[in-house]
């Protein structure tokens, strides 16, 4: 199997690399950068001296050229590369929100930008694979959830599915600054973030449409996120904080998420609060659960890596399920793998 990495020198896809030099039963045939078209993977990035060191960025994938397409490309550019790539029949896993929301009117009021592809819309299957395993195995077409709704949906969805969240649900998420990509951006420069923590986008966060839309479809009623993203001086790894109401007690609620989670790989339950340490460079989730017992409210907090789980390898435990593969292969110990970058 031939297989394509668009928007191959950013964070997210220097994370693909990573992770799919190990498998040696596909062939990473072609990878794309504006930026750096005509230069070898080595020369630009030097830690990778393996099979695909000299492997040279073109400025754009050839779709007749490979059989797998990973897009970690902006939003508005998936929109039509993901459109051309399913026309020939060939399967894509893609990183930006291009097709991750249902209502096309998210994306005119959150993205600033008209989707034109509706009908495919409603055939891409969101990629998160403790909730939609069954319909990624034969998606065509995979929205790779961002790494905010990953943290905070994983942190919802056993009391969201049984209908014991009630009221206000209240999210407050932490995460690196390579969650904001590779273009320098002064907030984002060294001198700038370090020591330094602030929350932005405090409403209407472009991410808040994605986790109700997903929360939805999975309670069949209607969820409202009062979320809060910030940025903490680290160069990856994300904490998710939720709080809702519920009648459930402590051990009520630690026995619905462990009995809901019981056979997911990639989920582990934390004794006490996580810490992005712990994960940084994996494709777990880990989760503690308890109850403010005071107040009636639970308390449920992740980490996942933000360019682990929460980006390329949630892509690549996809793309297993997608290929037949086990779900796990490859990704139990991708932090043994090498150099972890940023």
């Amino acid at each position: 199997m031939k297989i394509a990495i668009a928007g191959a020198s950013g964070y997210t896809g220097i994370e693909l690399l990573r992770i799919l030099s190990s498998y040696t039963d596909i062939e990473i045939n072609q990878i794309s950068s504006r930026k750096f078209t005509g230069k070898k993977l080595k020369d630009v990035f030097p830690f990778f001296s393996g099979k695909y060191s000299d492997l040279v960025f073109q400025e754009d994938i050839d779709i007749q050229e490979s059989d797998f397409f990973f897009l970690c490309l902006p939003h508005e550019p998936s929109v039509e590369l993901v459109k051309r790539i399913h026309e020939t029949g060939k399967k894509v896993i893609d990183l930006s929100a291009a097709y991750r929301i249902k209502n096309t009117k998210a994306y005119t009021d959150f993205y600033g930008f008209e989707h034109k592809y509706p009908e495919l819309l409603f055939k891409a299957v969101y990629g998160l694979p403790e909730l939609f395993r069954d319909s990624i195995k034969n998606a065509s077409v995979v929205a790779n959830p961002g790494c905010y709704p990953t943290a905070s949906i994983l942190g919802l969805y056993p009391a969201v599915k049984e209908n014991v969240a009630y009221g206000e649900i209240i999210i407050n998420a932490l995460s690196g600054i390579s969650g904001a990509g590779r273009e320098p951006k002064q907030q984002f420069h060294y001198p700038e973030a370090f020591g330094d923590s602030y929350a932005y986008k405090p409403l209407n966060h472009r991410h808040i449409p994605e986790m109700e839309s997903v929360l939805k479809e999975v309670s069949g009623s209607e969820v409202k996120i009062r979320f809060t993203p910030h940025i903490i001086p680290v160069s990856r790894g994300m904490i998710a904080t939720v709080t809702f109401k519920t009648d459930l007690s402590k051990d009520q609620l630690v026995e619905l998420y462990r009995l809901e989670y019981r056979y997911e790989p990639f989920i582990r339950f934390s004794s006490e609060p996580p810490h992005i340490k712990y994960v940084t460079g994996s494709n777990f989730c880990d989760i503690f659960v308890d109850k403010d017992e005071r107040t009636g409210l639970a308390v449920v907090i992740t980490a996942i890596d933000n360019l682990g789980k929460g980006a390329s390898s949630q892509a690549v435990q996809n793309f297993n399920i997608m290929t037949g593969r086990e779900e796990s292969f490859n990704l139990l110990e991708i932090s043994h793998l090498g150099i972890v970058y940023p």
